[in-house]
């Protein structure tokens, strides 16, 4: 059984620092999924650098959405200590990881939408980006074990 969101008003700290913790595990996810791309680069002696934009957008998929389905968080976001929640409270399954990364995936496309979801992050009671709204997935601090 999964609890609900954490309401805002009354579980604030489940939210405090979020958006600026979701920047710094980007941060890392980006260097990684770039070290990534520089070994498969390496390992095709350099033919890869042909389609490197499609490389780069091939494993940056696929490392979002494997683990957000295997953790609901990143590798960045665990080390940030957040994680995503679907609207129901339960941690991300494999078609909602999917979703989310398609989601990430095509607003990151342009500046607007990610303009757009960046303030979104800063405005919103939950701090939730555009994707996260359409989902109605939100990143929280993660919860301290029992």
């Amino acid at each position: 059984m999964y609890t609900p969101l954490p309401d805002p008003g009354h579980q604030a700290g489940f939210y405090a620092g979020v958006p600026v913790k979701r920047a710094l595990a980007w941060v890392v996810d980006a260097s990684l999924i770039a070290i990534m791309a520089m070994i498969v680069v390496l390992f095709t002696l350099f033919l890869s650098l042909f389609f490197l934009p499609a490389l780069y957008l091939t494993i940056s998929f696929l490392y979002r959405t494997i683990t957000l389905a295997r953790h609901s968080a990143t590798p960045g976001m665990q080390l940030m200590a957040i994680e995503f929640r679907d609207r129901s409270g339960a941690k991300f399954d494999l078609g909602t990881a999917f979703l989310h990364t398609l989601g990430y995936t095509l607003t990151i496309s342009t500046v607007l939408l990610q303009l757009l979801s960046m303030g979104l992050m800063l405005t919103t009671a939950r701090g939730q980006g555009l994707t996260d709204l359409v989902l109605g997935t939100v990143a929280i601090n993660k919860p301290a074990r029992n």
